[in-house]
């Protein structure tokens, strides 16, 4: 026995369930397992058939449906402009993007495919 704090406390930390208490703790748990979003759909090492995985994809549709936020629209029409639109610098990575694009695009223009 403990001398030091509060001792029905520190005594009463350490308890012995009963079979049928621990029993019905496990039972009123058993439902709370399997949260949703616990399984990735498409998990290269799950053990469902190509078919399961066929069924879950046109069920739940592609991860990546493209942007959903106005600042991801807009850098998909110019990379800078989300950068400019907060007053700050482009990144040296969205102005390359955005020379890549123009380059395309002249490319286009060039071919008459634009």
């Amino acid at each position: 026995m403990s001398t030091i704090g509060k001792t029905d406390l520190l005594d009463n930390e350490q308890r012995n369930y009963t079979k049928q208490e621990l029993h019905e703790q496990k039972a009123a748990n058993r439902y709370n397992e399997g949260q949703d979003n616990a399984h990735l759909y498409n998990d290269s090492k799950d053990s469902r058939s190509l078919l399961d995985r066929a069924k879950a994809e046109e069920m739940y549709g592609h991860e990546d449906d493209g942007p959903k936020t106005k600042e991801g629209e807009l850098s998909q029409i110019n990379p800078t402009l989300p950068a400019k639109n907060h007053g700050n610098e482009p990144s040296r990575g969205a102005k390359i993007d955005e020379e890549i694009k123009n380059e395309e695009e002249e490319e286009l223009k060039r071919k008459g495919k634009a």
